[in-house]
Order: structure tokens, then C-alpha cells, then sequence
């Protein structure tokens, strides 16, 4: 058995005669053949052993683990395997000496050929098996997309999703069967979403975000309008949330428990910084609030833990930042939360109370850190003039762990 046991060859819609005399003796030599239904029709008449997709995937990924270094296996995929694809999955538990990969060029290079766009200026995005509200986090004045879609629903989702968003007059370009002789492209704008009703299963989106004049647009830096978010009193408001976040610095990668969530905004603007960002909301009572505020502004992953912290703390995943907004002066919660963080974490909390205070000086003095009151004041109406409204002042407490 050769090192290299494993192969993962990306396939375009040209089927077997588009691929290199290198990938097609890779296909020849294998004794296991994987892929989905589409792929291994194409060697139909092939008599060696087969592996197709399961859903979950975890079971057919765990039928290849058992070949290692036993048996050659062959994966088909689609286009490049390593955007968006199974080789992104197979890399994490195979070590990359055993594996072999020879891409095709992927649906995202064909669509900005076909249409003269640059791939460094472009946003790229997967609805394939995921939610369509993390579209909703990509939208902005004149952004270029390129979505894949999970099938033919697809389009006219993301139409509806821009339509409501105020950027209706976005040009959409569906492309079908890219590469193929069935290839077709669809033109339109985002409102006319009839247009996207009769499409293929097989097909992938670009989109150029035009907005209308009454069009929400939010930024991805921290602070977004307080009217962004559906509450119901209880959230962190907009300049209090910016210094915040700021204080917790977020990076890519990194999780964050939010703790005391409210309607969860501290968590969703921490995914919204990047899109590999994890956040947890631990709430006892507003869970409805936050899955509501998470898919409206594209953060559909946030987890949500309905319950009491700190006793719904226990067993979760280590984070790197913990903010607590909520709950402060319960019993063992700066404790639990300490004693979770890993080296070099951040801890931020935020009270208006007294006894909030009293307890952020307590700990403070124990461990160290800063403390800062925030003091906000908006211009608010006097009869026919203006004049400066206070919002409750904040204190916060911000700690690195050794």
C-alpha cells in the first residue's frame, strides 16, 4: 500500500472528460470509489466497491477512516474540494501526507470568468446544508456575492432575503450547470422573484447589493442601531455595546460565552466581526428574542442555552472571552466563569447597580484588571428644544487571565 492511500479528486460539470490524465489514473487505480450519486454514475459500468454519501456524512467518513492504509480510495467531488468541500473535512482527521488532491476550478472561479469579476473583491459564501440567514450578514452597499445554493429553493430565498432588506434592486445572475452543455444564466433583480422559480437544482448565485433609500444597512463594526434588534428593554444599548466589544476583542476563531445574553446582541456582534467567530448566549427567559435578533442579522449559528448560569456553565466548551451582563451578584458566577477561561482570555462584565459595583471592586482587588464607568448622554427633546438625557451609568470590569 503506497503512503498516499487516500485521493480526492474535484470533478467539474464536464464529468470525466475534463480531468487531467493525473486525476483520471487516480480514479483508475483506486479499489474504493466515493462520491454522491452524480459522480459514481459516472462510472457506472465500474465494478469496484462504492461508498456513497450518507446524511448525516459522519457515518461514510468514518466507512473511509476504516481504509486507512488498508485499501486506495478514491473521493469524487465537486469542483475544488478544498472551498467549501469534503477535502475541508477529510484534511482535519487524515494527516495530510496520506492524501493526494487535484482540484478542478471551482464554481466560484467559472462564475468570475463568465461574468469579469475579480476573485479578490468578492464575497464567497455556502448555503449548501446551511442556513439562508447567513446571507443576511454579507449585505451591503454594492458587495459582490457568490453564493452556492443547496438547490433550486435557493435563488428565490435569497431574492426574498435582499427584497425585504431593502436591496431588491440588486442584480442577481443564477448560473446552472456551470461548465456543462446544459449550462444556462438566469439575469434579474432581487424583487422580481418569480424569475427564480424554475431553476436547476444545480446551480450557484452571484449577486451585486444595490440598496433602495429606505435600506438597512448595518455596518460590521461594533455597534449596531439599538433599533436593529427586537427586545424588550433589556439590551445592551448601542455605545455601551461598542466599548464593549472593543474590550473583548475578538479574533478569528475564537468563542465567546456570552452570559446574561439579554437578546443576545453582545454575542451576534462578536460573530459578525468574522465569520469563523462562536458565540454562546446563556439566558434564562429572552431565547425567543435572541433566535429572532441571530437570524435577522446573520448569525444564524449562535448557540442559545436556555437556563440559569452559573449552573448551565458546567461542560461547556472553553472560551476564549467570557462577557457577563447579567446576573453578576449570583452566587459562584465570577468564580465559574474564571475557572473556565483559558490562559490569556478576556473577562468583561458590565452592572448599574450598587451591588454590582461593590462586587466588581471585590474581585478586582482579588485579581487585578480595570474599571471603567461609562457615561452616556443623548439629545433628547425639551418641549421645543433639546437637552441631554443620561442613560444609567455602567460600570466595567475588564480582566486578562494570566
Amino acid at each position: 500500500m503506497p503512503q498516499k492511500w487516500l485521493s480526492i479528486i474535484g470533478i467539474g460539470e464536464d464529468g470525466l472528460e475534463g480531468l487531467s490524465t493525473a486525476a483520471r489514473s487516480l480514479i483508475d487505480h483506486a479499489e474504493i470509489l466515493v462520491g454522491g450519486d452524480r459522480h459514481l454514475d459516472m462510472l457506472e459500468s465500474d465494478p469496484r466497491e462504492r461508498i456513497v454519501w450518507t446524511s448525516p456524512i459522519t457515518e461514510s467518513i468514518q466507512q473511509i477512516l476504516n481504509y486507512q492504509k488498508k485499501r486506495s480510495v478514491c473521493v469524487l467531488a465537486s469542483g475544488d474540494p478544498m472551498w467549501y468541500g469534503i477535502g475541508i473535512t477529510l484534511t482535519k482527521q487524515i494527516p495530510l501526507d496520506q492524501i493526494i488532491i487535484t482540484p478542478y476550478p471551482s464554481t466560484f472561479s467559472l462564475i468570475c470568468a463568465r461574468l469579469g469579476w475579480s476573485m479578490a473583491e468578492v464575497e464567497t459564501l455556502s448555503l449548501c446544508g446551511r442556513s439562508p440567514a447567513l446571507l443576511q450578514s454579507y449585505i451591503y452597499p454594492n458587495a459582490k456575492l457568490l453564493v452556492l445554493s443547496s438547490d433550486r429553493t435557493t435563488p428565490k430565498i435569497a431574492a426574498e432575503i435582499l427584497t425585504k432588506r431593502g436591496f431588491g434592486d440588486s442584480k442577481f445572475m443564477v448560473l446552472e450547470h456551470l461548465g456543462g452543455k446544459k449550462e444556462r444564466i438566469i439575469l434579474g433583480i432581487g424583487r422580481d422573484i418569480s424569475l427564480f422559480e424554475n431553476v436547476s437544482d444545480l446551480n450557484a448565485i452571484a449577486i451585486e447589493c444595490i440598496p433602495n433609500s429606505e435600506a438597512k444597512i448595518y455596518s460590521r463594526t461594533a455597534g449596531l442601531p439599538d433599533h436593529a434588534y427586537h427586545h424588550d428593554g433589556q439590551l445592551t444599548k448601542r455605545e455601551v455595546r461598542a466599548i464593549t466589544l472593543s474590550a473583548l476583542a475578538p479574533n478569528a476563531g475564537e468563542l465567546l460565552w456570552d452570559v446574561g445574553a439579554g437578546c443576545g446582541s453582545i454575542g451576534i456582534e462578536w460573530m459578525r466581526t468574522h465569520r469563523n467567530c462562536r458565540a454562546i448566549a446563556i439566558e434564562k427567559s429572552r431565547t425567543e428574542y435572541i433566535a429572532d435578533n441571530a437570524n435577522s442579522l446573520g448569525t444564524p449559528n449562535l448557540e442559545i442555552i436556555k437556563g440559569t448560569a452559573p449552573d448551565v456553565l458546567k461542560n461547556l466548551p472553553t472560551p476564549d472571552a467570557i462577557f457577563i451582563g447579567g446576573g453578576i451578584t449570583t452566587d459562584g458566577m465570577i468564580e465559574t466563569c474564571w475557572d473556565s477561561l483559558r490562559s490569556q482570555g478576556r473577562l468583561v462584565a458590565n452592572v448599574v447597580t450598587l451591588e454590582g459595583e461593590q462586587k466588581l471592586f471585590t474581585w478586582q482587588k482579588k485579581l487585578g484588571g480595570s474599571l471603567t464607568r461609562i457615561s452616556i448622554e443623548r439629545a433628547e427633546s425639551v418641549g421645543s428644544f433639546l437637552g441631554w438625557k443620561p442613560m444609567m451609568p455602567v460600570t466595567q470590569w475588564l480582566i486578562k487571565k494570566p
